[in-house]
Protein backbone atom coordinates (compact mmCIF):
# COMPACT_ATOMS: atom_id res chain seq x y z
CA UNK A 1 0.00 0.00 0.00
CA UNK A 2 1.44 3.32 -0.71
CA UNK A 3 1.33 6.53 1.88
CA UNK A 4 1.65 9.81 0.55
CA UNK A 5 4.02 11.85 2.08
CA UNK A 6 5.63 14.90 1.42
CA UNK A 7 8.75 17.29 2.68
CA UNK A 8 7.94 20.89 3.21
CA UNK A 9 10.89 23.43 3.60
CA UNK A 10 9.36 26.99 5.19
CA UNK A 11 11.58 29.51 6.45
CA UNK A 12 14.06 27.63 8.68
CA UNK A 13 10.96 24.99 9.06
CA UNK A 14 10.88 21.19 8.02
CA UNK A 15 7.51 19.28 7.53
CA UNK A 16 8.44 16.00 6.96
CA UNK A 17 5.48 13.35 7.26
CA UNK A 18 8.03 9.76 6.18
CA UNK A 19 7.52 8.42 9.52
CA UNK A 20 4.06 9.37 10.02
CA UNK A 21 2.41 9.83 7.43
CA UNK A 22 -1.01 10.11 9.07
CA UNK A 23 -0.07 12.44 11.78
CA UNK A 24 0.22 15.09 8.61
CA UNK A 25 -1.37 18.86 10.00
CA UNK A 26 -1.94 19.84 5.98
CA UNK A 27 -4.90 19.26 4.56
CA UNK A 28 -5.21 19.78 1.48
CA UNK A 29 -1.64 20.77 -0.67
CA UNK A 30 -1.42 21.35 -3.88
CA UNK A 31 1.26 22.20 -6.95
CA UNK A 32 -0.03 23.83 -9.96
CA UNK A 33 2.92 24.19 -12.90
CA UNK A 34 1.75 25.14 -16.36
CA UNK A 35 3.61 26.54 -19.20
CA UNK A 36 0.65 28.67 -20.49
CA UNK A 37 0.41 30.52 -16.94
CA UNK A 38 2.91 33.08 -16.22
CA UNK A 39 3.58 32.06 -12.28
CA UNK A 40 3.43 28.61 -10.97
CA UNK A 41 1.58 28.21 -7.65
CA UNK A 42 1.26 26.43 -4.58
CA UNK A 43 -1.28 26.25 -2.02
CA UNK A 44 -1.83 23.95 1.19
CA UNK A 45 -4.01 24.38 4.00
CA UNK A 46 -2.74 23.38 7.54
CA UNK A 47 -4.57 22.78 10.45
CA UNK A 48 -3.86 25.62 13.55
CA UNK A 49 -1.59 22.86 16.06
CA UNK A 50 1.31 24.13 17.41
CA UNK A 51 3.64 27.17 17.52
CA UNK A 52 4.22 26.96 13.46
CA UNK A 53 2.80 29.42 11.56
CA UNK A 54 4.33 30.29 7.30
CA UNK A 55 5.08 33.85 6.93
CA UNK A 56 4.96 36.25 3.63
CA UNK A 57 7.79 36.14 1.59
CA UNK A 58 9.37 32.91 3.43
CA UNK A 59 11.07 30.32 0.86
CA UNK A 60 9.66 27.67 0.36
CA UNK A 61 10.57 23.77 -1.07
CA UNK A 62 8.55 21.40 -1.58
CA UNK A 63 8.95 17.68 -2.08
CA UNK A 64 6.58 14.85 -2.41
CA UNK A 65 6.47 10.91 -2.24
CA UNK A 66 5.56 8.40 -0.50
CA UNK A 67 6.41 6.98 2.71
CA UNK A 68 6.70 3.39 2.02
CA UNK A 69 9.74 3.91 -0.57
CA UNK A 70 11.80 5.72 1.75
CA UNK A 71 12.22 8.98 -1.48
CA UNK A 72 11.14 12.41 -2.09
CA UNK A 73 10.80 14.42 -5.49
CA UNK A 74 11.26 17.85 -5.44
CA UNK A 75 8.63 19.68 -7.25
CA UNK A 76 8.41 23.11 -6.95
CA UNK A 77 10.69 25.91 -5.29
CA UNK A 78 9.22 29.39 -4.44
CA UNK A 79 8.02 32.13 -1.89
CA UNK A 80 5.11 32.13 0.42
CA UNK A 81 2.91 35.49 -1.11
CA UNK A 82 -0.12 34.99 2.43
CA UNK A 83 -0.69 33.27 5.10
CA UNK A 84 -3.98 33.67 6.04
CA UNK A 85 -5.36 32.24 9.17
CA UNK A 86 -8.60 31.17 10.54
CA UNK A 87 -10.31 29.22 13.63
CA UNK A 88 -9.07 26.46 12.71
CA UNK A 89 -6.48 26.34 9.80
CA UNK A 90 -4.85 28.10 7.62
CA UNK A 91 -4.55 28.62 4.24
CA UNK A 92 -0.54 29.08 2.29
CA UNK A 93 -0.04 30.27 -1.26
CA UNK A 94 2.71 30.97 -2.89
CA UNK A 95 4.30 31.15 -6.27
CA UNK A 96 7.15 30.39 -8.18
CA UNK A 97 10.75 32.28 -9.12
CA UNK A 98 8.16 33.68 -12.36
CA UNK A 99 6.93 36.38 -9.73
CA UNK A 100 9.94 37.97 -9.60
CA UNK A 101 9.89 38.31 -13.42
CA UNK A 102 6.49 39.68 -13.47
CA UNK A 103 7.39 42.36 -10.92
CA UNK A 104 10.53 43.71 -13.10
CA UNK A 105 10.15 46.70 -15.10
CA UNK A 106 13.14 47.30 -17.85
CA UNK A 107 13.90 50.06 -20.08
CA UNK A 108 16.95 48.67 -22.39
CA UNK A 109 17.96 48.29 -25.94
CA UNK A 110 19.93 45.23 -27.05
CA UNK A 111 22.24 45.73 -30.14
CA UNK A 112 22.94 42.16 -31.84
CA UNK A 113 22.08 39.71 -29.25
CA UNK A 114 20.83 36.55 -29.09
CA UNK A 115 17.38 35.51 -27.69
CA UNK A 116 19.46 33.61 -25.03
CA UNK A 117 21.64 36.81 -24.16
CA UNK A 118 18.94 38.58 -23.81
CA UNK A 119 16.73 36.55 -21.69
CA UNK A 120 19.53 35.92 -19.27
CA UNK A 121 20.32 39.49 -18.64
CA UNK A 122 16.96 40.06 -17.90
CA UNK A 123 16.81 37.18 -15.68
CA UNK A 124 19.50 38.49 -13.75
CA UNK A 125 18.16 42.25 -13.07
CA UNK A 126 15.35 39.98 -11.44
CA UNK A 127 17.40 38.24 -9.21
CA UNK A 128 16.68 34.75 -10.97
CA UNK A 129 19.07 31.97 -11.88
CA UNK A 130 19.07 30.31 -15.43
CA UNK A 131 19.18 27.40 -15.96
CA UNK A 132 18.80 26.57 -19.85
CA UNK A 133 18.51 29.33 -22.23
CA UNK A 134 19.20 28.32 -25.74
CA UNK A 135 20.51 30.90 -28.16
CA UNK A 136 17.36 31.56 -30.32
CA UNK A 137 17.35 34.04 -32.97
CA UNK A 138 20.01 36.81 -32.94
CA UNK A 139 18.54 40.25 -33.21
CA UNK A 140 20.60 43.39 -34.16
CA UNK A 141 18.16 45.59 -31.97
CA UNK A 142 15.39 44.38 -29.58
CA UNK A 143 14.05 47.07 -27.40
CA UNK A 144 13.00 46.35 -23.72
CA UNK A 145 10.41 49.19 -22.63
CA UNK A 146 9.33 49.62 -19.15
CA UNK A 147 5.54 49.57 -19.78
CA UNK A 148 5.53 45.70 -19.48
CA UNK A 149 7.15 43.30 -17.00
CA UNK A 150 10.25 41.43 -18.18
CA UNK A 151 8.32 38.36 -18.28
CA UNK A 152 5.96 39.09 -20.96
CA UNK A 153 9.34 40.52 -22.68
CA UNK A 154 10.54 36.86 -22.74
CA UNK A 155 7.58 35.40 -23.72
CA UNK A 156 7.59 37.31 -26.74
CA UNK A 157 10.93 36.17 -27.33
CA UNK A 158 9.43 32.43 -26.52
CA UNK A 159 6.64 32.86 -29.11
CA UNK A 160 9.61 34.33 -31.77
CA UNK A 161 11.81 31.49 -31.45
CA UNK A 162 9.22 28.98 -30.78
CA UNK A 163 11.02 27.81 -27.24
CA UNK A 164 8.94 27.30 -23.92
CA UNK A 165 9.60 29.43 -20.94
CA UNK A 166 9.08 28.42 -17.55
CA UNK A 167 10.51 27.68 -13.97
CA UNK A 168 12.23 24.39 -13.68
CA UNK A 169 11.50 22.22 -10.34
CA UNK A 170 14.87 23.68 -8.67
CA UNK A 171 13.70 27.28 -9.28
CA UNK A 172 15.79 28.53 -12.05
CA UNK A 173 14.58 29.46 -15.82
CA UNK A 174 14.26 28.04 -18.77
CA UNK A 175 14.23 28.90 -21.96
CA UNK A 176 14.44 26.14 -24.72
CA UNK A 177 12.69 24.70 -27.63
CA UNK A 178 10.91 21.61 -27.41
CA UNK A 179 12.00 18.88 -29.04
CA UNK A 180 10.69 15.08 -27.62
CA UNK A 181 11.34 15.85 -24.04
CA UNK A 182 13.58 15.18 -21.27
CA UNK A 183 11.83 11.70 -20.02
CA UNK A 184 9.01 10.10 -21.48
CA UNK A 185 6.52 8.91 -18.89
CA UNK A 186 4.05 6.01 -19.94
CA UNK A 187 0.51 6.29 -19.21
CA UNK A 188 -1.30 2.88 -20.15
CA UNK A 189 -4.98 2.36 -20.13
CA UNK A 190 -6.73 0.16 -17.32
CA UNK A 191 -3.42 0.40 -15.35
CA UNK A 192 -2.34 4.07 -14.91
CA UNK A 193 -4.82 6.45 -16.10
CA UNK A 194 -7.63 7.56 -13.57
CA UNK A 195 -9.71 10.19 -15.52
CA UNK A 196 -8.90 11.25 -19.34
CA UNK A 197 -10.04 13.84 -21.53
CA UNK A 198 -8.80 15.06 -25.03
CA UNK A 199 -10.16 17.65 -27.14
CA UNK A 200 -9.23 17.92 -30.69
CA UNK A 201 -9.83 21.49 -32.77
CA UNK A 202 -9.34 22.78 -36.17
CA UNK A 203 -6.37 24.62 -37.11
CA UNK A 204 -6.21 28.36 -36.62
CA UNK A 205 -4.14 29.07 -40.06
CA UNK A 206 -2.55 26.99 -42.22
CA UNK A 207 0.13 29.91 -43.51
CA UNK A 208 1.67 32.04 -41.42
CA UNK A 209 3.37 35.35 -42.17
CA UNK A 210 5.82 37.25 -39.91
CA UNK A 211 6.83 40.52 -40.67
CA UNK A 212 9.37 43.22 -39.40
CA UNK A 213 9.41 46.73 -40.19
CA UNK A 214 13.17 47.55 -41.35
CA UNK A 215 15.21 47.41 -44.68
CA UNK A 216 18.00 45.22 -42.47
CA UNK A 217 17.46 42.24 -44.13
CA UNK A 218 17.73 43.76 -47.59
CA UNK A 219 20.23 46.94 -46.87
CA UNK A 220 22.32 45.28 -43.90
CA UNK A 221 22.54 45.22 -39.96
CA UNK A 222 23.12 48.92 -39.53
CA UNK A 223 19.85 49.83 -41.34
CA UNK A 224 17.76 48.83 -38.20
CA UNK A 225 16.67 51.47 -37.39
CA UNK A 226 14.99 52.76 -40.53
CA UNK A 227 11.41 52.40 -41.58
CA UNK A 228 10.81 51.18 -44.73
CA UNK A 229 8.24 50.32 -47.62
CA UNK A 230 9.34 47.55 -48.80
CA UNK A 231 8.79 44.48 -46.98
CA UNK A 232 10.15 41.80 -48.79
CA UNK A 233 13.51 42.06 -47.12
CA UNK A 234 12.28 41.68 -43.34
CA UNK A 235 9.41 38.87 -44.13
CA UNK A 236 9.11 35.31 -43.50
CA UNK A 237 5.91 32.79 -44.37
CA UNK A 238 5.40 28.81 -43.90
CA UNK A 239 2.69 26.58 -44.46
CA UNK A 240 0.04 27.10 -46.85
CA UNK A 241 -3.90 27.92 -46.62
CA UNK A 242 -5.90 30.07 -44.51
CA UNK A 243 -3.75 33.16 -43.60
CA UNK A 244 -2.33 34.14 -40.61
CA UNK A 245 -0.18 37.92 -40.25
CA UNK A 246 2.05 38.67 -37.72
CA UNK A 247 3.75 41.99 -37.60
CA UNK A 248 6.74 42.20 -35.41
CA UNK A 249 9.22 45.33 -35.32
CA UNK A 250 12.12 42.66 -33.79
CA UNK A 251 12.11 40.72 -36.81
CA UNK A 252 13.90 43.08 -38.95
CA UNK A 253 15.70 39.87 -41.26
CA UNK A 254 13.98 37.88 -43.25
CA UNK A 255 15.99 34.74 -41.10
CA UNK A 256 14.17 35.76 -38.33
CA UNK A 257 10.65 36.59 -39.91
CA UNK A 258 11.24 32.72 -41.50
CA UNK A 259 11.81 31.39 -38.12
CA UNK A 260 9.32 33.32 -36.41
CA UNK A 261 6.84 31.92 -38.73
CA UNK A 262 7.85 28.50 -38.63
CA UNK A 263 7.25 28.62 -34.36
CA UNK A 264 4.16 30.40 -35.19
CA UNK A 265 2.84 27.57 -37.28
CA UNK A 266 4.14 24.93 -35.07
CA UNK A 267 2.29 26.83 -32.38
CA UNK A 268 -0.87 26.48 -34.15
CA UNK A 269 -0.60 22.78 -35.10
CA UNK A 270 -0.06 21.34 -31.77
CA UNK A 271 -2.72 23.04 -29.95
CA UNK A 272 -5.27 21.31 -32.80
CA UNK A 273 -4.99 17.79 -29.81
CA UNK A 274 -4.80 18.85 -26.23
CA UNK A 275 -5.82 17.01 -23.07
CA UNK A 276 -5.44 16.03 -19.42
CA UNK A 277 -5.03 12.54 -17.92
CA UNK A 278 -5.52 11.94 -14.23
CA UNK A 279 -2.70 9.37 -12.25
CA UNK A 280 -2.11 8.47 -8.69
CA UNK A 281 1.02 10.45 -7.59
CA UNK A 282 3.95 10.90 -9.52
CA UNK A 283 5.85 13.56 -8.97
CA UNK A 284 8.64 12.58 -11.25
CA UNK A 285 6.66 14.26 -13.93
CA UNK A 286 8.05 17.77 -14.52
CA UNK A 287 7.72 20.61 -17.31
CA UNK A 288 10.26 19.82 -20.12
CA UNK A 289 8.96 16.29 -20.28
CA UNK A 290 6.71 13.69 -22.47
CA UNK A 291 4.15 11.08 -21.94
CA UNK A 292 3.39 8.25 -24.15
CA UNK A 293 -0.41 6.78 -23.72
CA UNK A 294 -0.40 3.10 -24.75
CA UNK A 295 -3.33 0.72 -24.79
CA UNK A 296 -5.89 3.53 -25.80
CA UNK A 297 -9.14 2.74 -27.88
CA UNK A 298 -8.52 5.34 -30.19
CA UNK A 299 -5.29 4.42 -31.87
CA UNK A 300 -4.32 7.92 -33.21
CA UNK A 301 -3.63 9.05 -29.22
CA UNK A 302 -1.12 5.45 -28.66
CA UNK A 303 2.14 8.20 -28.97
CA UNK A 304 3.83 10.76 -27.39
CA UNK A 305 2.91 14.36 -26.29
CA UNK A 306 4.54 17.07 -24.70
CA UNK A 307 3.92 17.61 -20.74
CA UNK A 308 2.35 21.27 -21.00
CA UNK A 309 0.72 21.40 -17.01
CA UNK A 310 1.41 19.31 -13.81
CA UNK A 311 -0.86 19.66 -11.09
CA UNK A 312 0.34 17.50 -7.95
CA UNK A 313 -2.54 17.22 -4.91
CA UNK A 314 -2.59 15.43 -1.75
CA UNK A 315 -5.66 15.38 -0.10
CA UNK A 316 -7.07 13.43 3.52
CA UNK A 317 -10.24 12.48 1.41
CA UNK A 318 -8.42 11.58 -1.72
CA UNK A 319 -4.83 10.91 -1.23
CA UNK A 320 -1.70 11.80 -4.07
CA UNK A 321 -3.11 12.45 -7.55
CA UNK A 322 -1.35 13.88 -10.69
CA UNK A 323 -3.22 15.61 -13.42
CA UNK A 324 -1.18 16.22 -16.42
CA UNK A 325 -2.21 18.35 -19.07
CA UNK A 326 -0.41 17.72 -23.08
CA UNK A 327 -0.89 18.91 -26.10
CA UNK A 328 0.35 17.56 -29.89
CA UNK A 329 3.95 17.04 -30.87
CA UNK A 330 3.63 15.60 -34.42
CA UNK A 331 2.94 18.28 -36.35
Amino acid sequence: MLNPAYKLTIGNKVVDTTDEPKASTVVDLKVALDLDTPADSFTFELGNVGSFRPARDDQTKIELGYADNGGFTQVMKGTVETSEPNLTTTRVAGFSGADALLRTFVEQTYESKSAGAIVRDLADKAGLQVGTAEVGITFPAYVVDGRRSVYLHMQDLAELCGFDLYIDFDGKLTFQKFINGRTVHVFEFAKHIVAFNVARTPPLAGLVEAWGESPAGSQGENSWAWITTDFSGSRGSAGAGALLLRERPALRTKEAARTAADAILTNIKRRTLRGKVMTIGRPEIKLGDAIRLREMADDSLNTIFQVRSVTHRITKLDGFTTTVGFRAIQT
